[in-house]
């Protein structure tokens, strides 16, 4: 279980099979209409698959789950060794989110570029890696001869689209999976990449689609401008209903945390780890006043305050195709980030009421959610848990672990909380500075994946030994 052996793992065996994964334009179904006839997830589960299926592990199975009209789940079992007993079930995902802007020269999505350390691709570090990293893990431990849990690897393909599938995947596998003793998540990120990082808490998210129709069809604005009221400005009017346009701040009530529970802060430091300044990790236009009043506390407001951005606009004429005409109509997609405690089908409830009610100008206004999705705040992890990765942290980097409190979602953890009640999660990635994960130019950190798989393995191995260990 050495980073030596993890390093020879994905330099021989890992990089080039996750770099054919990067080419495959793999994308969630939001992203994808035809997502099923393209065949591009499952060109990739088939990937996954057939490379978990070829590895040097006894008993191990690896299948490709598919039904009608859902995605395709990747399933990798591998049997315990030895005397060992218990489950740990280790998740990833393997659908990607669009391109997505303008990549630097000499990279692109889906054609993979290594540049030292780096492996630039779509969907490389977010997921991609993940069931490279489970299966690896897996290797580490039987080769070095350990005693080690039975291990099962579940790859979705609809995380990105809000994992709509998954529940069914987990229904569906109920009997075979059982209750699993720990639940291992590698779809989160990291501050640096000088030790590990756990994340105590996730935001959750609603993703709304948002028209304004003033028009049955474009006009001359020679003729109606003064008249006709714009869509755009009725739209600016509707997204105020929710956010302070000076500060960001949001203003309905019901999206902000109002409890938290002990320990929830965004570090479990009492600032920014050292090196970590918000104007460097971004690639933001010199001179940009940042929100919050220091790193500390924008680490904070990415893990426990509201936010609202604005990821796509339907409508608008791209500038020099745009005409002197008043358009009939603007549609925003919204993202609205959700502090982890805050109830997202509540909060969805109440955006709709406050968008809908007393429609500017009398115009026409619809709002359309995609399923929202409840953050996730980590309860206190058992000693063997935290013990087992703050030693992995120690032995591949002499540093302690990291704690942080992450801005994204990850609907996963929340479904697994409700259904398996009392079981550890551990929740860790790859995903840090620089990586800019559904941005341009996103790219895999090797040493962080190497490091990753072997705290996996550490994982595991403390699974199976609690597992044995007397009651008490």
């Amino acid at each position: 279980m050495t980073r030596a052996a993890a390093h020879r793992l994905w330099e021989d065996e890992i990089l080039a099979t996750l770099s054919r994964y990067a080419t495959i334009p793999c994308l969630s179904p939001d992203f994808d209409a035809h997502w099923e006839t393209a065949g591009h997830l499952a060109t990739a589960a088939a990937l996954l698959r057939d490379w978990a299926a070829a590895r040097p592990v006894e008993g191990l199975t690896a299948e490709v789950r598919a039904a009608e009209g859902r995605t395709p789940a990747v399933l990798v079992d591998a049997p315990a060794t030895g005397h060992a007993r218990g489950t740990v079930l280790v998740y990833g995902h393997l659908d990607k989110q669009p391109p997505l802007g303008e990549w630097r020269a000499g990279l692109g999505p889906f054609t993979p570029v290594r540049e030292g350390d780096r492996l630039y691709a779509r969907g490389a570090a977010d997921d991609g890696y993940a069931l490279f990293a489970a299966v690896g893990a897996v290797e580490l431990l039987d080769a070095a001869g350990a005693e080690r849990p039975r291990v099962v690897v579940l790859v979705e393909a609809s995380e990105e689209s809000g994992s709509p599938d998954l529940p069914a995947h987990l229904a569906a596998l109920a009997d075979r999976l059982g209750r699993p003793d720990l639940v291992v998540c590698l779809d989160s990120g990291c501050l640096s990449y000088d030790r590990l990082w756990l994340t105590s808490s996730l935001r959750g998210n609603l993703v709304a689609t948002l028209t304004v129709q003033v028009l049955t069809e474009g006009v001359h604005s020679g003729s109606a401008g003064g008249i006709v009221p714009t869509s755009f400005r009725l739209l600016r009017l509707l997204l105020d209903r929710l956010e302070d346009p000076r500060t960001g701040e949001i203003r309905l009530p019901a999206l902000r945390a109002t409890a938290r529970p002990p320990g929830s802060g965004a570090l479990d430091g009492s600032g920014a780890p050292e090196g970590w300044t918000a104007a460097e990790v971004f690639p933001v236009v010199p001179g940009l006043v940042l929100d919050g009043a220091s790193d500390a506390d924008r680490l904070e407001r990415r893990a426990w305050a509201p936010a609202l951005a604005v990821t796509g606009m339907d409508g608008v004429p791209a500038v020099r195709d745009g005409g002197n005409v008043l358009r009939p109509f603007t549609t925003a997609k919204l993202s609205l980030r959700l502090p982890p405690t805050v109830d997202a089908a509540h909060a969805m409830a109440e955006v709709e009421s406050a968008l809908l009610a007393d429609p500017p100008s009398g115009a026409r206004v619809e709002v359309h959610f995609d399923t929202p999705a409840t953050g996730w705040a980590a309860p206190p992890l058992e000693d063997w848990v935290a013990e087992a990765f703050a030693r992995a942290s120690a032995d591949l980097f002499g540093r302690p672990p990291g704690s942080l409190g992450e801005g994204g979602t990850i609907p996963f953890l929340a479904m697994l909380s409700e259904r398996y009640p009392g079981v550890p999660l551990v929740a860790t990635g790859v995903l840090g500075p620089g990586s800019n994960a559904h941005g341009p130019n996103e790219f895999l950190h090797i040493p962080m994946a190497e490091a990753v798989t072997v705290a996996t393995a550490h994982l595991i191995a403390a699974a199976g030994a609690s597992v044995a260990a007397p009651a008490g």
